[in-house]
């Protein structure tokens, strides 16, 4: 294998982190693919395909969550080099997931453009999934979040969710690559099968698979904007505490939400009668207000935790799906918190029964930070819901793709579960998002401000709240099936001859 090769593929990941937010120009994913798939029809070796997919994921998962290093470094206190080092690592462990689905289909293409496109498909669906799921998950810049609107693909995400949607540009860049080695002549059948796919995904976008739950709310997403190297200055907290009461004051609503940890505390340490002042400022003009705060139960355990005060009684959320090295350690890597100084890093999860929030006569489905990468999580509350609330922190990763990136997931959960998203956060990006995806309002990042919006509840299930991954891992799996069926009769036709 010429060196031209992995250079080329690692040079199509990088083109792929255009595809995902800030970029969004949704063709370039399928692009980045076209050229991995059209370099490995050319392949006969799974090794060669291994390399040639690892040397893809590299380029884009170093161009794409690179930003990780910042946390590490610039506020973590790792050593620069070091923490390169550790961020080298990790995109390298995730680029093993690409690499397994190239090998794969240098394994079992059958040189039959549909079949071998339907298994592209397949292996990246089930690869990325495992990649959502395996030690904990990291399933960020999954290929499917790409195709967020104005995509027409967009109308996927509420029937097969992100890796169906990820499977379905997969087998469109595989047929693209495949055809194009072939001879540009070639192109007339993928271009006939592209353009019925699109117009079908476009043809969803406009069902409306929930209804209105109740009446309109008002919300008032807060943006404290807290600097993250003097958020745990001690001198600085009744600073950060005036703030968030005073924001809470002066922009009344149905429902106010600050951000992830906006208290960086405990909330057992918070001045007497300082969640009084903010519930009665919010019940005041009958409101209530959700707070980031930390907690600790009775055995000791720290909570990365949600509360609400105001004119509702008091209900309480504890993040599930704890971030490994920044909120927990995972065994045997206790050395990492001796060269990272993460504060508030031995926390506990919480119970995955925890009850919906109900304010203002909705049903509120809390997650926490990064939790909204999970879809098959979230998916688990947001039936009984009629609004998802997120609260983040983004401030660990500076001025990056982090934002954006983050916001793109949003709004593939919404588009899932046919609910909106209300996001409050402390650097950005705070925004509403409504069930089709779009923005309906978001603030400007790295700004001290309040989003007021009017928010409509919604019930009903989408396709993917009543079958989750499972409907897109299932045709995942059966579009694998031709193509092992035909390497196995292949074999077996060799062996008896």
């Amino acid at each position: 294998m010429r060196v031209r090769v992995p250079l080329m593929a690692m040079l199509a990941g990088i083109v792929s982190v255009l595809g995902f937010a800030p970029f969004q120009l949704f063709p370039a994913a399928v692009l980045s693919l076209a050229i991995l798939f059209g370099l490995l029809v050319r392949q006969h070796q799974a090794g060669i395909g291994f390399a040639i997919g690892l040397a893809w994921g590299l380029g884009a998962f170093l161009g794409g969550v690179s930003w990780l290093y910042v946390a590490l470094h610039q506020f973590g206190g790792m050593p620069s080099v070091l923490a390169g080092f550790c961020i080298f690592l990790l995109c390298t462990y995730l680029a093993l997931w690409p690499a397994a689905a190239a090998a794969l289909f240098v394994r079992f293409r059958s040189g039959r453009t549909a079949r071998d496109a339907l298994l592209a498909g397949g292996l990246w669906a089930l690869t990325e999934w495992l990649r959502g799921w395996v030690l904990t998950g990291f399933p960020w810049l999954a290929i499917g979040y790409s195709q967020t609107p104005p995509s027409p693909l967009a109308g996927f995400f509420p029937v097969l969710g992100v890796y169906g949607v990820s499977a379905l540009v997969a087998a469109l860049a595989a047929g693209l690559g495949i055809m194009i080695q072939r001879g540009p002549g070639r192109l007339m059948p993928w271009t006939v099968s592209a353009v019925l796919l699109l117009g079908l995904g476009q043809s969803l976008r406009s069902v409306a698979w929930t209804v209105p739950d109740g009446e309109p709310v008002t919300a008032a997403l807060v943006q404290t904007h807290i600097e993250q190297d003097l958020k745990w200055q001690p001198e600085r907290l009744q600073q950060w505490l005036d703030l968030n009461l005073e924001l809470v004051r002066t922009h009344p609503a149905q429902i106010v939400v600050l951000p992830e940890s906006t208290l960086p505390m405990l909330a057992e340490r918070l001045p007497e009668g300082y969640l009084a002042q903010m519930g009665a400022s919010a019940a005041a003009r009958k409101g209530d207000a959700i707070v980031g705060v930390f907690m600790r139960d009775a055995e000791g355990h720290i909570y990365n935790a949600a509360l609400s005060v105001g004119a509702s009684p008091t209900q309480t959320y504890a993040k599930q799906h704890l971030v490994p090295f920044g909120e927990y350690s995972p065994p045997s890597f206790d050395w990492f918190y001796r060269l990272a100084k993460i504060p508030m890093s031995n926390q506990t999860s919480g119970s995955a029964d925890q009850p919906l929030m109900r304010l203002a006569g909705q049903r509120l489905a809390l997650n926490i930070c990064y939790e909204d990468s999970f879809g098959e999580e979230i998916r688990r509350r947001a039936g009984e819901a009629s609004i998802l609330v997120n609260l983040s922190n983004l401030a660990w990763y500076g001025d990056s793709f982090a934002q954006p990136q983050h916001l793109q997931i949003a709004r593939a959960r919404a588009m899932e579960t046919g609910r909106p998203m209300l996001r409050a956060t402390n650097t950005g990006m705070t925004a509403a998002i409504l069930p089709d995806g779009r923005v309906a309002g978001a603030l400007a990042p790295f700004t001290r401000d309040v989003l007021t919006v009017t928010v409509q509840g919604m019930t009903g299930l989408t396709p993917y709240l009543r079958w989750g991954d499972a409907l897109a891992l299932s045709l995942a799996v059966l579009a694998l099936l031709p193509a092992v069926w035909s390497r196995w009769r292949h074999a077996e036709r060799e062996a008896s001859a």
